[in-house]
């Protein structure tokens, strides 16, 4: 299993699709394979993308499945760092990532990068082709 890890809105909806070649990403989520963390905000947010963008009953579904499962670490913020400035609406991700002791945050966005030029609080970001090299390093039964 893969340690905590945040996911940006953008890879759920990405991931959700079975015609998506990131459909894994939620197959492994549904498996077992790793810890989705995230808060109150950061699911809010999954719903009203995942319904504008697809439909309100898939986002019902997903909102169902993501706060039924073992693998999933709620967590409340009570301290916002506000490291990402040219996007403060990312700032969620982070902060859900500090305050959940994430390993990293999974995403697509470059406003993120500026992660990478911060030494405290240290918050690893990896794009979702890296995660997906990362799920297929588990052993099969964890897949």
């Amino acid at each position: 299993m893969i340690d905590r890890i945040v996911l940006d809105t953008n890879c759920p909806l990405m991931a959700i699709s079975a015609q998506n070649c990131y459909h894994q990403v939620w197959q492994s989520f549904l498996k077992g394979s790793y810890i989705l963390c995230f808060s109150t905000e950061i699911l809010e947010e999954y719903e009203e993308v995942l319904a504008r963008n697809i439909n309100p009953r898939v986002a019902q579904y997903v909102m169902s499945a993501l706060l039924n499962r073992q693998n999933i670490y709620l967590t409340n913020v009570y301290f916002k760092f506000g490291l990402i400035t040219t996007d403060p609406d990312d700032n969620k991700f982070v902060d859900c990532a500090i305050a959940a002791n994430a390993h990293f945050i999974v995403t697509e966005d470059k406003h993120f990068e500026v992660l990478k030029e911060i030494d405290f609080p240290q918050v690893d970001v990896i794009g979702i082709d890296a995660f997906v090299e990362q799920l297929n390093k588990l052993p099969t039964a964890s897949k």
